[in-house]
């Protein structure tokens, strides 16, 4: 195996393990924020994050008090 495909396959890993970081802070974020927010509890945070995304705010609030009434 050539010298630069290594470092290619390295330096490619590294991308991906920084972009999986900053992915994960900013659901961990967005976890924190929905459940200071709404008052739902963490797992429940977690999956609407899991299945909405972090970036659409509107829809985690309101599937969150959904979540929250009796």
């Amino acid at each position: 195996m050539p010298a630069w495909y290594r470092y290619v396959t390295q330096r490619g890993l590294q991308m991906t393990d920084e972009r999986d970081k900053a992915s994960n802070d900013a659901n961990d974020f967005v976890v924190r924020r929905l459940v200071k927010e709404t008052g739902i509890t963490e797992g429940q945070a977690i999956e609407l994050v899991g299945f909405l995304g972090p970036h659409n705010w509107s829809s985690l609030v309101r599937e969150a008090h959904l979540l929250k009434k009796p």
